[in-house]
């Protein structure tokens, strides 16, 4: 997915309100800013939103030398989402479709996204999660369940912090024998890391690696060869999140994406309404047309 004209006015707050995360320090949101609009003057609308995110986010860290600005919000969120799961692993156990009732669980969490909304109460996190199961779903469930049934190897690209703690009730349903977890190779916003899948006990459940990359997203040529090596090896990936729909809907391979439409760009994109909760799928062919991009060693 390209950048759209109407990301840029996003680039800027979400460049703004991170700034303002980190330091109080007026000078350093002033310089982020005004090199966020020198940035956009030639931007290249080719490439993908979460692009834009990398750079804004690496120069903050440089700017000022604190690494994971939201880590604080992002341990609050995993303990918010750990203490829920007891409450929504009885749902899913009760349901007459687990697999489904799971699904829906790990979607209604797309909406801890503090790139989306800085600020997120624990209360409507809460409130969301336990909607879940009663939310409206668009997509097809039945050929989501198919291709679980038929997959050996499944690559499973989370998203966010506190998020993927819900994820563990899908990947419970998947089959963790052949499920490996894939979260960013460091810290941006608050997508999830391998401290983040630890937090949720994932690191005992699954296989998990990170994908090499500080993109929030899922941009193929910044990731790692090992990661590259399950994403071609794999029989079906499912993909959470704005960010890796941004980055991999135009990728020909079998991928279900799984999340929350938060921002108009994206509604106009999938021609859905901002807040529905989606199962988009981009169907590729066989495994002669898997991926082969080269990633750092």
């Amino acid at each position: 997915m390209n950048i759209y004209l109407d990301c840029i006015p996003c680039f800027l707050r979400q460049a703004l309100d991170a700034a303002r995360n980190i330091t109080e320090d007026s000078r350093v949101h002033e310089q982020i800013v005004r090199e966020v609009l020198r940035l956009a003057a030639d931007l290249d609308l080719s490439r993908p939103p979460p692009w834009v995110g990398q750079i804004i986010y690496r120069r903050l860290r440089e700017l000022t030398g604190v690494e994971d600005p939201y880590r604080a919000a992002k341990s609050r969120l995993n303990r918010l989402a750990v203490s829920m799961l007891p409450e929504l692993r009885a749902v899913v156990k009760r349901a007459p479709h687990p697999l489904i009732a799971a699904a829906k669980a790990a979607i209604a969490a797309n909406v801890i996204d503090l790139g989306v909304r800085s600020v997120l109460s624990e209360d409507e996190a809460r409130e969301a999660l336990r909607e879940s199961y009663a939310t409206d779903v668009y997509g097809d469930f039945a050929e989501l369940q198919r291709q679980v049934a038929e997959a050996r190897e499944i690559l499973y690209l989370a998203d966010n912090a506190g998020e993927i703690a819900v994820d563990r009730l899908l990947i419970e349903q998947l089959g963790p024998e052949r499920v490996t977890l894939a979260v960013r190779g460091e810290a941006v916003i608050n997508d999830a890391t391998i401290d983040d899948a630890r937090a949720a006990g994932l690191h005992e459940l699954v296989r998990v690696i990170d994908n090499g990359s500080d993109a929030p997203g899922t941009i193929l040529e910044d990731c790692s060869a090992e990661f590259l090596e399950r994403f071609n090896q794999a029989d079906l990936i499912i993909a959470k999140g704005q960010g890796n729909f941004e980055t991999l809907s135009e990728v020909d391979t079998d991928i279900v994406f799984l999340l929350k439409v938060k921002c108009p760009v994206i509604a106009e994109h999938v021609r859905l309404p901002v807040g529905t909760h989606a199962v988009l799928g981009r169907k590729g062919g066989g495994l002669a047309s898997r991926v082969t991009v080269e990633g750092p060693p």
